[in-house]
């Protein structure tokens, strides 16, 4: 069975900072693309961020932000624990949403094919 579950969504105020963790079982970790997508009421699911699988590296290899979030936030992963985080810094009350955490396989020429997703942490930046 693979599980994707997130943690560490909560309730903060305008230019605060939160960590959501998403730790994965029943896959090979260390093998697979991980990102972040988020979707706020009314609106699409959207890229946040991605990371790759970076081989045999403990921390991944390259990363992809949206425009949105580059420069305040930041995905990482550690291949040892099976887990990826997302750092967020000054959040913003647009950046409310339900963060889902998601793995998949890179696919050469292309972007990550998404095969599992989490069941979503909630975020809410009050002004």
């Amino acid at each position: 069975q693979v599980q994707l579950l997130e943690s560490g969504g909560a309730l903060v105020q305008s230019g605060g900072s939160l960590r959501l963790s998403c730790t994965s079982s029943g896959i090979i970790f260390s093998l697979h693309a991980m990102g972040w997508y988020r979707q706020a009421p009314g609106k699409e699911r959207e890229l946040v961020a991605e990371i790759n699988s970076g081989g045999s590296l403990r921390y991944g290899g390259s990363t992809n932000y949206a425009d949105s979030v580059a420069g305040r936030f930041i995905i990482s992963r550690d291949n040892t624990k099976n887990t990826v985080y997302l750092h967020m810094n000054d959040l913003q009350p647009e950046d409310t949403a339900v963060y889902y955490c998601n793995a998949g396989l890179q696919v050469p020429g292309k972007g990550n094919e998404i095969l599992y997703w989490g069941q979503g942490t909630q975020v809410t930046v009050s002004p």
